[in-house]
């Protein structure tokens, strides 16, 4: 096979099996009623499910603007204990449906994109917020505080743990106390 016709398979290979990562976990369903200029902003990660890209991080936070020519900018960053540095990734998310349903897609990566699934959120104040990926491997706890009440804590994991999550193998996110950014 020529070079360019080996790129094109691997190209459509890659778009059809990352293609699947915009769907949801069966019994998670996004809120309605959402309000990105509400969500804007930085939260703090409380709880989730390990992954390699946020492996031996705490301090771990997400920041949402606006992005020029629409959608959202997305900006993380935690600090690697091991290697005791920072270490950041930006992206950008789209509403998969329409703006006020809690369900965008994220990419930090080109043109390859993972749900982003808002399952609970307090929306009187948006002080936090369930969320899931495309499948019960992702899962998070945000706040806009970098500590929360037990009684929130025990809520989140009881709602993950009736939607199918492994809620044994939460990650409780460590941010100690006058070291935030």
């Amino acid at each position: 096979m020529k070079p360019m016709n080996l790129r094109r398979c691997l190209s459509l290979l890659a778009a059809l099996t990352l293609g699947g990562c915009l769907g949801m976990p069966k019994n998670v369903s996004p809120v309605s009623g959402f309000e990105l200029s509400r969500y804007l902003g930085k939260w703090y990660e409380i709880a989730r499910l390990d992954h390699s890209f946020e492996r031996g991080m705490e301090r771990v936070t997400a920041e949402y603007s606006l992005r020029d020519g629409g959608g959202v900018a997305v900006r993380n960053r935690g600090f690697l204990t091991a290697k005791g540095e920072w270490k950041e990734a930006e992206g950008k998310a789209f509403f998969v449906d329409e703006p006020g349903t809690g369900y965008l897609k994220v990419s930090f990566f080109g043109p390859f994109y993972g749900s982003y699934v808002i399952f609970e959120l307090d929306k009187e104040n948006y002080q936090y917020a369930f969320v899931s990926g495309p499948d019960h491997s992702y899962l998070w706890l945000l706040a806009r505080t970098p500590t929360v009440e037990p009684e929130l804590l025990a809520r989140f994991i009881e709602q993950a743990r009736q939607r199918g999550f492994d809620t044994t193998k939460l990650i409780h996110v460590k941010h100690p106390a006058n070291t935030l950014p």
